[in-house]
């Protein structure tokens, strides 16, 4: 009998104590070399475990491998709260996180299949133009000569250089494939003069650094209205480049207003400005087509040099399943590993359900899933094993038939000899574990425990939440409700929609459904008319830093804090943690930060405010028997409770505590930083922000995202709700107790890209079922076990 080596003896990932969030004393055993999946409802620890212990752990101890002066440049990491972590392997994280949104990122510059492609065209393209940054959008092209002066044997030289870097970037646009377009009466008023006002730009006041400017240049009167300057003038105003000038004795850089507005407003991606200033950019400044690269980002030089007929510009612009088929098609010995390394990038796009994307579509464009899947390319055909891939609900933004696909590739990972942890919540996924931990029972201060470790089969017979609701099924509604007007949508073209005229009803839950890529985001955010009327709710991350939470994201904050200034004759700003009323030992951040350079930072709750963020004398105040620390701390169900009616009733609080109830959120704590919520509790708290909004119809993308199988149901008693007070309601939605539940569906295909993009069918859930002619219409029967 052969005795066990003691290196084969680590067969698990044990994790004792965890306390990562709500996380209470976690212990469990996680196995190697098997598939993994965490269960549970929206908050209640899942992403604490594996992201915030398991996986942030592993990645500290590599970063720790590297010498001091490499860590001084990487980001660093505190150790999670847990006593004992060990068997960990080298994590890879693929997570859900929008991919970088500067203008220059595509999916070819994210996926290294840009940088292939401008080699294969450097090599063999005709006419060679260069090397391959000649084929590169973001390197322009420069020429220069001059005298260098270096130092020879004791003595100073001089010689002559010349210097010479030919890129591919279009000169016009800069490679961004866009130019702006200034409006400029929404830049000033030309019939006063600056010193009346003229100016109408966000922050350009006369009062303030930009009017000692632009007052005291000399290049122009600043008495004399805008209509009445001379060409040099106006020239000087709008288009003067960077020039050094003296104001007042202070040395300055004069700029003209639009280079200015260029540096300070365009270089910043328009979602991460704040509401003014966006609001701002999108009255005074249009995108069109760059006229000279043709929107290509590429200069002539490089949009010359073709291969077989084809240009990198043509190549990158074609559907990523066409592009494979063409690479396929090329024989050239002399660049045979770069074609096979290519093919297979292409090829693993394709597999992964992506080939409808093409790889000049900007980064920042992509859902969450398909960044997950775009993310994940780079890891299927690498040889490396014994890693632990990390997945967070890797089916978001995927039609049924496409989860099939993802689960093949979660196999072949865990084949290859990976350890695989997924977070997820559909039941098509959870099926294939070899392993399941259910966390609870509850969300929040209620979860944060192991209520279930062991196998598909054994979960079905527990007890838990997700044991009881696994095999639910939402059923179709015995009758639809009647529309009560219609929506024409007639010629919709836009991305890959082919010439679509479709009616949406109103009055009634209406589901878009189809394929990942089949156009449905594109028929509803392009195609809708926008307006007052409409509130649009997307996927986009929710933006915060730790000193922002659920109340003061809602405005929450404002009504309470006028309460308690009310009943204390004081001013509403010391109950804010941000202004007059914050701790000075840690201005009102709760926590004292220690930076420790190249080591993980240390966090330790003040000592002087106990981590309750105010000031001793504020938390003397209070309102109804509470202090504001209190009321903070209280969850959004008892805080609705307490500010229901009676001496503590705030109406304008207790409508956003009521909306927070509505979408599932009651067991939050109104003052948790935003940064401790997961992505489910992220987009419900948009939803209840934008509930109070006055439009009549109502636009959600996949409003199931990171839900567990008990939330969806209240998420579809939400929607009802929404319709029954007059509301039309519209979802994007791949979820089939969504679909199933739905008054009318509108399923785009039959695939994806220039597959997609027509309406493959119309009519009640029941029709679907009943038709099958469409892959919606399978799955659908198929999930009803009809």
């Amino acid at each position: 009998m052969s005795t066990l080596h003691a290196a084969d003896s680590h067969e698990l990932i044990r994790v004792q104590g965890g306390r990562v969030n709500n996380l209470k004393d976690v212990t469990v055993e996680i196995p190697k070399r098997r598939l993994t999946v965490f269960t549970g409802v929206s908050g209640s620890g899942k992403s604490s475990l594996v992201f915030g212990t398991v996986a942030a752990e592993s990645q500290r101890m590599i970063n720790e491998t590297y010498s001091a002066f490499v860590q001084g440049f990487m980001p660093t990491l505190a150790r999670p709260d847990v006593d004992v972590l060990e068997g960990l392997t080298t994590a890879i994280i693929v997570d859900q996180q929008r991919m970088g949104t500067d203008p220059r990122s595509t999916v070819g510059t994210a996926t290294d299949a840009n940088a292939m492609l401008r080699i294969l065209f450097s090599r063999l393209g005709k006419p060679h133009i260069g090397s391959a940054q000649a084929f590169s959008f973001n390197v322009a092209s420069v020429s220069g000569a001059g005298a260098v002066k270096f130092e020879k044997g004791g003595k100073t030289v001089k010689e002559r250089r010349d210097f010479q870097v030919t890129g591919g970037m279009c000169a016009r646009c800069e490679g961004r494939g866009s130019v702006s377009d200034f409006d400029l009466t929404a830049l000033y008023d030309d019939s006063k003069s600056l010193n009346e006002g003229a100016l109408t730009i966000p922050g350009y006041s006369m009062e303030g650094w930009y009017g000692r400017i632009y007052r005291g240049c000399g290049y122009f009167d600043p008495d004399k209205p805008i209509r009445k300057y001379t060409k040099k003038e106006l020239d000087d105003l709008l288009y003067r480049e960077p020039t050094k000038i003296k104001v007042e004795g202070i040395n300055l850089t004069y700029s003209g207003l639009i280079p200015q507005i260029q540096k300070s407003f365009l270089a910043k991606d328009v979602d991460a400005m704040q509401p003014h200033i966006r609001a701002f950019v999108e009255r005074a400044i249009t995108f069109t087509k760059c006229p000279e690269c043709g929107g290509t980002r590429l200069n002539e030089g490089a949009r010359s040099s073709k291969i077989a007929g084809i240009n990198i510009a043509d190549a990158c612009a074609m559907q990523i399943n066409d592009l494979a088929e063409w690479v396929r098609g090329l024989d050239e010995p002399s660049v045979a590993p770069l074609l096979e390394t290519l093919r297979q990038t292409l090829d693993s796009f394709v597999e992964i359900g992506l080939g409808y994307l093409s790889l000049e579509r900007p980064a920042g464009t992509l859902s969450g899933g398909e960044a997950q899947r775009t993310k994940m390319i780079r890891h299927l055909n690498s040889s490396l094993t014994d890693i632990t891939y990390v997945f967070d609900e890797p089916t978001t933004g995927l039609h049924p038939h496409d989860i099939a696909r993802m689960n093949d590739l979660l196999l072949r990972l865990r084949d290859k000899g990976n350890t695989v942890l997924v977070v997820e919540h559909k039941p098509e996924t959870i099926v294939i574990a070899d392993h399941v931990i259910d966390l609870g029972p509850g969300a929040g201060s209620e979860g944060g425990t192991i209520c279930f470790e062991g196998t598909v089969e054994g979960l079905r017979k527990t007890d838990t939440i997700t044991g009881r609701h696994f095999d639910d099924r939402a059923a179709v509604k015995d009758s639809v409700r009647t529309p009560t007007g219609k929506l024409s949508i007639r010629g919709a073209s836009e991305n890959n929609l082919q010439d679509v005229d479709v009616d949406i009803p109103l009055g009634v839950l209406v589901v878009v459904t189809g394929v990942a890529g089949s156009g449905k985001s594109s028929l509803v955010h392009g195609s809708l008319p926008t307006g007052d009327d409409v509130v649009s709710i997307d996927q986009g991350a929710i933006r915060g830093s730790r000193r922002s939470n659920p109340a003061t994201y809602t405005g929450l904050l404002e009504p309470i804090r006028k309460a308690f200034a009310k009943a204390n004759g004081v001013k509403p700003a010391l109950f804010s943690a941000n202004s007059e009323g914050a701790c000075p030992a840690c201005k009102g951040a709760g926590v004292i930060y220690m930076d420790l350079a190249i080591m993980a930072g240390v966090s330790t709750p003040c000592e002087e405010c106990e981590g309750k963020r105010y000031q001793a004398a504020v938390l003397e105040y209070h309102f109804d028997g509470r202090d504001i620390a209190e009321v903070l701390a209280m969850s959004v169900a008892e805080a609705e409770e307490f500010f229901r009616e009676g001496d503590a009733g705030i109406p304008a609080a207790h409508k956003i505590l009521e909306r927070l109830v509505d979408v599932g959120l009651g067991y939050l704590r109104i003052g948790q930083p935003l940064t401790t919520l997961s992505g489910g509790e992220r987009q419900r708290l948009k939803l209840a922000t934008h509930m109070s909004e006055k439009g009549g119809t109502y636009i959600l993308d996949e409003p199931t995202t990171g839900l567990h199988l008990a939330d969806v149901e209240q998420l579809l008693g939400l929607l009802d709700r929404l319709v029954d007070s007059g509301k039309s309601v519209i979802v994007v939605e791949h979820h089939q107790a969504v679909m199933a539940h739905a008054d009318w569906i509108i399923d785009l295909g039959p695939g994806a890209g220039h597959d997609g993009g027509r309406i493959v069918f119309e009519g009640t859930p029941a029709d679907l079922i009943g038709d099958r002619s469409t892959l919606t219409g399978e799955h659908l029967a198929a999930y009803l076990g009809v």
